[in-house]
């Protein structure tokens, strides 16, 4: 039987808040935690943007918008990076099979 959630307390541009997580998962709640209060904290020290409400949509607003470029291909595509990955992998398995045959 699966364990229950876990909660975990973070801090987002100072406030406080309590996260149902999966063990499994806490690492990358924290780092996306981290990214998110970085992306928060640098446009309230711009001072363009005032309260946080304002601050967290501007903030969601910047990653969604790094996310579809990337998904759109006008950032890095990892799925183009897996299939060469998949690509070098074969090469490779060919040259060491040909390796194994001479000895």
């Amino acid at each position: 039987m699966a364990d229950s959630p876990k909660s975990i307390d973070i801090s987002i541009l100072g406030r406080s808040y309590r996260i149902a997580c999966e063990e499994n998962e806490r690492a990358g709640l924290l780092e996306a935690v981290a990214y998110l209060d970085g992306k928060m904290a640098a446009i309230k020290k711009s001072g363009k943007v005032s309260g946080t409400d304002r601050i967290a949509v501007m903030a969601a607003l910047n990653i969604a918008h790094e996310f579809l470029s990337l998904k759109l291909g006008n950032g890095y595509d990892v799925g183009q990076a897996k299939r060469r990955i998949s690509q070098i992998e074969a090469k490779l398995d060919a040259a060491i099979a040909r390796q194994d045959k001479l000895f």
